[in-house]
């Protein structure tokens, strides 16, 4: 129990460099609120772990089997919305920053940050997380909160392939037609993350109409952006359907 009584937040570290994983882990169990109820090197072993009941996932983005933004995807396909994420990681360029923080996650902590640094972050997140618990405790809600809930000026677009239910504006923009919408939507898959090129393909469009479509559902909320690293380069966008609320 913590000084107010409070169960400790468990926390979760998942980095590769045994190094980083054992300083964080320390650092953690010596935060007050806090202990760690596991430490892992890969994204498998980090969502096989989840089941322990975790309540925040110190996770790095380079891990050596599937990569960190992957890990918030399948979490957020999972369905893992009690489990937090703070995101502490080397990885600085935009495509991996953006993809990782349209996971939501409580905090992105660039490396190396000292012993004050994760616990200041901590104690941050603590006393967030404990206010949007109380805000979650059924309280009634006014007319205004439930209007509030309502998704209003769209309509509702289905992935014919697997069902999946997606919001798109009402309006499509000059350029977009429903017809090809709908093909490049039946193109994507909520689990495999197909690029722009295969979706091209798959739907008879160029490479160009197929981003400018893509562009416009990422826009709307209805796909996810991820990437596949390879041995060189830059790595390679994916697109991958919203799983429907």
């Amino acid at each position: 129990m913590t000084a107010s009584g409070a169960p400790p937040l468990r926390v979760l570290v998942v980095d590769d460099d045994a190094g980083a994983r054992a300083l964080h882990t320390r650092w953690v169990a010596a935060t007050e609120g806090f202990t760690v109820v596991g430490a892992v090197a890969s994204g498998g072993a980090a969502l096989a772990s989840l089941d322990r009941g975790v309540d925040l996932v110190l996770l790095d983005m380079r891990l050596p089997d599937i990569s960190g933004i992957e890990v918030l995807h399948r979490m957020h396909v999972a369905g893992v919305d009690r489990t937090d994420v703070l995101v502490v990681s080397s990885s600085r360029d935009q495509v991996t920053v953006r993809q990782a923080l349209a996971a939501h996650p409580v905090g992105y902590l660039l490396k190396p940050f000292d012993r004050q640094a994760l616990q200041d972050r901590l104690h941050a997140y603590a006393a967030e997380r404990r206010s949007r618990d109380t805000a979650q405790r059924d309280v009634p809600m006014g007319q205004g909160d439930v209007d509030r809930l309502l998704t209003t000026g769209s309509v509702r677009v289905v992935g014919p392939a697997h069902g999946a239910t997606h919001a798109a504006k009402d309006g499509l923009p000059k350029g977009v037609s429903a017809t090809t919408l709908e093909r490049i939507i039946a193109a994507l898959d909520p689990v495999v993350g197909r690029s722009a090129d295969e979706v091209a393909a798959t739907t008879g469009t160029s490479r160009a109409t197929a981003r400018r479509y893509l562009d416009h559902l990422v826009a709307t909320g209805a796909i996810d952006l991820a990437h596949r690293y390879g041995r060189r380069g830059r790595p390679q966008v994916l697109y991958r359907l919203t799983p429907a609320p």
